[in-house]
């Protein structure tokens, strides 16, 4: 993973020709742009709910339903993605009450339908043209809870035709969340730093051991937080998140000029490392899935797929990054010590830059 952006060398160490040139600097150009942005594409949250009154209310007398509506919408660099939710005819909603919390805005409102709900289109407005997903948890007033994810290529949902919990939904979600929250995925990168893997197998036993660490670490918070069990602010966890991939970058640097001769405590024992640092991590995690909140049906299946989604992405990025190592060994590309170590420099001055926005966002 040490040349993942290193300058592309011949075989006899030459450059290759300015085109591939060109195309190699427009990739790291291009990687270091979606990095510059330090927060992953969380999903939104609508929740309608039908208010206690009207649950149970015979449906032939078509009387006037009342629905308690949650719209949590997430902030990307302090700013809304201009999500609007869309009603059907009929229904009404009164004005909301916000409630800013964390990296998303909250609003609360009662949906007076006149002819009910069930049947009706709920869609959202603007969801085609962003990254993220919405989770929509429907309690009709007859009792009956729907659940549905809308994504940009389908943005609306006929009220009765979902599955009582789509719980691949999560695991879908779990995905996501760990390959689009740079993050966690630069922690990961920061991590294979330390993980040489060589021909015949050399070192795959430390990259297992220590990735069954950190999944194990991360999968242990991530339970007792989405559970409610353990709570801790998002805020200072990001925060704190950000700084673990400084330390990372930062051992491994110092590490770098004296070769073996002085190994680092992380390099000696990453896999200790990869647990502590896991540990915070699955408060991350947690973060995102509270912000979708868990089905009360199928509660520690819908927990257990999404753990299991963030695994996946986990190991396609670890894969990602044996992949290239592989072939630059192949190519049998040696480029110079310091271009071989500029991705770490390059990872810790935005994490550190993270650290920096993140902790005088929560001082001011």
């Amino acid at each position: 993973m040490k040349r993942a952006c290193a300058m592309p060398f011949g075989a006899e160490g030459r450059p290759v020709r300015s085109a591939w040139l060109a195309a190699w600097l427009k990739a790291c150009l291009a990687l270091l742009a979606v990095s510059a942005s330090a927060h992953e594409v969380r999903p939104a949250y609508l929740r309608i709910e039908a208010a206690e009154s009207a649950q149970g209310a015979a449906a032939e007398s078509a009387p006037v339903e009342r629905y308690n509506v949650l719209w949590k919408q997430p902030l990307t660099a302090g700013r809304l993605l201009g999500l609007t939710p869309v009603f059907p005819d009929g229904c009404e909603p009164t004005p909301a009450a916000l409630d800013a919390a964390g990296n998303a805005l909250a609003r609360r409102f009662t949906l007076v339908c006149e002819q009910g709900l069930r049947g009706g289109t709920v869609a959202i407005d603007g969801l085609e043209a962003t990254l993220t997903d919405v989770m929509l948890h429907v309690t009709l007033a007859d009792g009956a809870r729907l659940s549905h994810l809308l994504k940009p290529t389908s943005p609306s949902f006929v009220v009765g035709e979902g599955r009582a919990a789509p719980l691949l939904a999560h695991l879908s979600l779990g995905i996501e969340h760990l390959l689009f929250g740079i993050d966690h995925v630069l922690f990961v990168v920061a991590l294979l730093f330390f993980l040489p893997v060589g021909a015949g197998g050399r070192g795959l036993g430390k990259l297992v051991k220590t990735v069954t660490a950190f999944t194990v670490a991360h999968s242990v918070t991530l339970g007792v937080s989405a559970l409610g069990w353990l709570r801790v602010p998002q805020a200072p966890v990001e925060a704190v998140i950000a700084l673990s991939i400084v330390f990372l970058a930062v051992e491994r640097l110092r590490a770098a000029p004296r070769r073996a001769a002085l190994p680092t405590v992380t390099a000696e024992h990453t896999w200790v490392v990869a647990f502590v640092f896991g540990l915070l991590h699955g408060f991350g995690f947690a973060g995102a899935l509270a912000d979708i909140g868990l089905p009360r049906e199928n509660l520690l299946a819908a927990l257990f797929l999404f753990n299991v989604g963030v695994e996946i992405g986990q190991l396609a990025v670890v894969a990602v990054g044996l992949g290239v190592v592989w072939a630059l060994a192949r190519a049998r590309v040696q480029p110079p010590r310091h271009v071989a170590l500029a991705p770490l420099y390059a990872i810790g001055a935005f994490a550190a830059y993270w650290f920096v926005a993140r902790t005088a966002a929560i001082v001011a």
